[in-house]
């Protein structure tokens, strides 16, 4: 999983200046099938969205993941210790699948998608490059299609293409979860004396006891209310949506 070095763009408008986009690049080491998507950051919210789209495009999540040591997804990374950031650690486990971060300084480490980066940087991105597009979702259709010819593009030095090896390699994959994993956004929330608290716009019931008391909230859904002082978590709520479909698989 990386960023491609070079952008892509579209054009605002309003202005009619180009808007920068990021590209996402993901790789499975076998058969070198790949995802590809824009973003217009490359904050955690889009670094998590790509993530999850990638493992709906392969349909299963790789046993191991490598990925650079960005922000986003690593907090620290030294000779005896790696620590993933909360988010990036709850997608992990949210897809059963272990993160490794490379080693500072190791290019090998990801040289599988370092140099699919490169060819898609020239099969993709050069091919779309003086074309126009008006928003991102007009440059993700064009990104898709380019993406498919390279998938299916016969290999140069053997028998096959990424498509045709991404069915041999498509059973070592790890089964998606039944629901995708959603970015969580954490608040602090106090306990009112009605003992609920309020978060977007809803209340939500919490144990009495916690009247009066602030703690770390995690949201959209489900809405969890956890003690601060060890994480536990006290209660937790589903949404309207996730009642609404529990009910109609009745």
């Amino acid at each position: 999983m990386d960023w491609a070095g070079d952008t892509a763009h579209i054009i605002d408008t309003d202005t009619g200046e180009p808007v920068p986009v990021y590209v996402f690049v993901a790789t499975l080491p076998y058969s070198g099938y790949s995802y590809v998507e824009g973003f217009f950051s490359m904050d955690q919210e889009c670094w998590t969205t790509a993530h999850v789209n990638a493992f709906r495009y392969f349909g299963g999540a790789a046993k191991i993941i490598q990925c650079d040591n960005l922000k986003t997804g690593v907090d620290k990374h030294s000779r005896n210790e790696v620590k993933l950031n909360r988010a990036y650690s709850e997608l992990s486990e949210h897809y059963n699948t272990a993160i490794l971060p490379c080693r500072v300084r190791s290019p090998k480490d990801k040289a599988m998608v370092e140099g699919t980066v490169g060819v898609i940087s020239t099969f993709i991105l050069a091919a779309l490059r003086n074309r126009r597009f008006l928003s991102l979702a007009e440059l993700n259709e064009a990104i898709s299609e380019k993406l498919y010819e390279f998938n299916h593009k016969p290999f140069q030095k053997r028998e096959g293409s990424r498509a045709i090896a991404f069915e041999e390699e498509r059973a070592f994959l790890i089964p998606l979860p039944p629901r995708p994993y959603e970015l969580a956004v954490w608040k602090i929330a106090t306990v009112a004396p009605n003992y609920h608290i309020f978060i977007d716009k809803m209340n939500y019931s919490v144990p009495y006891e916690y009247i009066e008391y602030s703690a770390p909230v995690e949201h959209p859904w489900p809405v969890k209310l956890n003690s601060s002082d060890a994480e536990n978590e006290q209660c937790r709520h589903s949404s309207c949506k996730e009642v609404e479909d529990d009910d109609s698989s009745e």
